[in-house]
């Protein structure tokens, strides 16, 4: 029962009555004081006593920290990401009482102060800093022996959480999700769509598919592929307003494109790549509106290449000059890269997007095989100073 090689007892985690409890050794407090990890007890309880405060709070751990409560632990990870007890209330799905009760009790156990209590939310002290580092370590650990257990068939099974945008959710990756459902039928993933960066060192989710290298401390990142985008646009906007000929015709253009201030994610801001203050007449922060609103004819939008199929009535511009390309990262917390679980939804992933031509680097490079409504000459970035 030790999760695959993981020694729980060691990350603070016991098993009592079939119920999971955060424990830890009395004799090691470390996140409260580093130096004190190895002090005899005896040395510790007459530091304590000759009125040391840091011993003496280090001392008091030491007689309750076995007395712990895992569910009082997995409260003070929601409320350490969370910021607030609404928050932390939202990611556990309890009320907020019960985050507050909790916090109480752990604050209680540990006799000392969490958290400092600020009008915009919750931040940790110093000590809530230290024994965050040691809470995420037995999270780790619980997160294994609930988790890396296959059902009793022997069959991959449990829950996945993947995060992406939700362009490539939408568009590419759920109606290709059943191919992992037929070989995993016991494995559900839930598909999370996010506009901003998600941070599986946080626990917001398992698997993060990026545009872009996120940071992150424990991360695991891997490219597994890039992608080119271009100018499409509706037929009936092109016979109204005519075909770019070139970079420089673009300025005489609509546009659709992303609402600015709710960019969370710079990458996204692919227009940027191709020309400056383009003429917008429709933003919106989902790619799926901005897709529709071009196909009703607003005016010309960058699109992934994975977006458009043959079933879309859009037309190829200036492919082979106006375009730009983004990477495609997988990411995934360095505890979590070989559960089975998780690995097989990241195997999925890789094979699904390597096996695609679109998705290599090199064909998102490489001018395109598709005809387009003009076939210029290469011109450089289109900027406000071109007249």
């Amino acid at each position: 029962m030790n999760g695959g090689g993981l020694e729980p007892w060691k990350h603070g985690v016991s098993l009592i009555h079939g119920e999971v409890t955060a424990r830890a050794r009395p004799a090691k407090p470390a996140f409260l004081q580093g130096d004190l990890q190895d002090v005899p007890k005896e040395r510790v309880e007459g530091r304590a006593r000759a009125g040391s405060g840091a011993y003496l709070a280090a001392f008091q751990v030491m007689q309750t920290f076995d007395l712990l409560d895992w569910n009082d632990i997995k409260v003070f990870l929601g409320a350490a990401r969370g910021g607030s007890l609404a928050a932390a209330a939202k990611r556990l799905r309890v009320d907020q009482s019960t985050v507050s009760r909790r916090l109480a009790s752990l604050e209680s156990a540990l006799g000392l102060a969490l958290f400092e209590r600020l009008p915009s939310g919750l931040r940790l002290s110093d000590v809530g800093q230290r024994l965050l580092q040691h809470a995420e370590q037995v999270e780790s650990a619980v997160i294994s022996l609930q988790h890396e257990h296959p059902p009793g068939n022997g069959r991959i099974g449990g829950r996945v959480r993947l995060a992406t945008m939700e362009g490539i959710a939408s568009l590419y990756l759920a109606e290709r999700l059943w191919g992992l459902r037929e070989r995993h039928p016991d494995l559900m993933v839930d598909l999370v769509t996010s506009a901003q960066t998600v941070y599986v060192n946080r626990r917001e989710a398992d698997l993060f598919l990026s545009f872009f290298k996120p940071p992150g401390k424990g991360l695991i990142s891997e490219q597994i592929g890039a992608f080119r985008l271009g100018l499409y646009a509706a037929p009936g906007y092109l016979a109204r307003q005519g075909c770019p000929v070139d970079l420089r015709s673009l300025k005489q253009h609509h546009f659709v494109s992303y609402v600015d201030d709710l960019v969370q994610v710079d990458c996204v801001r692919w227009l940027d790549d191709l020309l400056e203050e383009p003429q917008m007449v429709f933003r919106s922060n989902s790619m799926i509106a901005q897709k529709s609103a071009a196909l009703g004819g607003f005016g010309l939008v960058l699109l992934p290449s994975f977006a458009v199929t043959a079933r879309d009535d859009l037309v190829p511009v200036l492919h082979d000059v106006a375009f730009t390309t983004r990477e495609l990262w997988l990411n995934v917390h360095a505890d979590l890269q070989f559960a089975p679980r998780v690995r097989a939804v990241m195997v999925f992933l890789k094979k699904t997007f390597t096996s695609d031509v679109q998705f290599r680097l090199s064909e998102a490079k490489a001018l395109p095989q598709a005809p387009s409504c003009a076939n210029p000459s290469p011109h450089t970035r289109l900027s406000n100073s071109l007249t």
